[in-house]
Order: structure tokens, then C-alpha cells, then sequence
């Protein structure tokens, strides 16, 4: 009786073990648009990107693939905050006479699949749609019958 205590207190252990949290980062980027009091904003979680789609396809965008425009720095902050992120340090870098504002932020997750919960990137987008439409040519393509092979046999001796 010991024995299966000791094994079912080690397995529930084990269990509450394995949903530990742990905190994960992300980057806000945000650039002043030209003649706008806008922000274009950009996210970073450390994805491997193309040098030349980066800015692209890192963008936020809404259901319906729409780039999301945000007020200021503070408004993207907000956006992040109703889903979980938490500041954690912000700097400026200059480059060719315009600022580029960096916002770290963090989230205590107890999977990956909860880091990208409530919100969509343009590259995230654009690949689910691309699947969609890949699903979608296959099921109106009718399938083919499949023709049986028929077995020749040869006699050597009748021929």
C-alpha cells in the first residue's frame, strides 16, 4: 500500500512539474511614420527572418490581414497588456536621423503555443492563407481513378 502511495504522490508531482511557467521575451519595434502622428509597429521574438522581409512580415495585423495602426508606443503597449505582456525596459536607437523605439516585454508561459495567443503577424497570416488555399484546390480536385495493372504473362515455348 506504501508502495503505490509513494508512486502516485511521485506522479502527481511529476505532472504539476511539467506545467511549470517560464518567462519568454518579445521586442516591440516602432518607427514614426513620415507625415503622420502614427507609429509603425513591428514585433521580435527572436524568429529566424529574412534580411529583406523582416519589417514585412513582422507587423500585427487584425482577421483580416490588415496591418494594425497604432496611436504611439504606448498604445501598442496597451495592445500587448490586455494579452498578458508586461514591460520591462524600453531604449531609443537613432538611425539616418530617425528614432527607432524598442520596447522589451515578457510573459510567464507554461507552453510556446502561448506566446502568439490573441494576436497575428503578416507572415503568420499570409502562411495560414496560403494553407487554407492549398486545402482548398485539393478538395475540388476530383481524385483520379486508379488504373489496376494488368500482369502480362509471356510463354517462351508458343511464341
Amino acid at each position: 500500500m506504501k508502495k503505490c502511495m509513494f508512486l502516485l504522490l511521485m506522479l502527481i508531482s511529476v505532472s504539476v512539474m511539467g506545467q511549470e511557467k517560464h518567462k519568454v521575451y518579445c521586442e516591440l519595434l516602432g518607427q514614426g511614420k513620415i507625415f503622420s502622428t502614427k507609429v509603425n509597429v513591428s514585433i521580435d521574438f527572436g524568429q529566424a527572418t529574412s534580411i529583406w522581409r523582416q519589417e514585412l512580415d513582422h507587423y500585427l495585423v487584425d482577421e483580416n490581414g490588415e496591418k494594425i495602426k497604432f496611436n504611439s508606443m504606448v498604445d501598442a503597449m496597451n495592445y500587448m497588456g490586455r494579452l498578458g505582456w508586461e514591460f520591462e525596459q524600453a531604449y531609443v536607437v537613432t538611425t539616418n536621423q530617425q528614432n527607432v523605439y524598442h520596447w522589451l516585454l515578457s510573459k510567464e508561459v507554461s507552453s510556446d503555443e502561448e506566446i502568439m495567443e490573441g494576436f497575428t503577424t503578416k507572415k503568420q497570416y499570409k502562411e495560414a492563407e496560403e494553407q487554407a488555399e492549398e486545402l482548398e484546390t485539393e478538395a475540388e480536385e476530383p481524385e483520379k481513378p486508379k488504373k489496376k495493372k494488368r500482369r502480362v504473362i509471356t510463354d517462351d515455348i508458343y511464341q
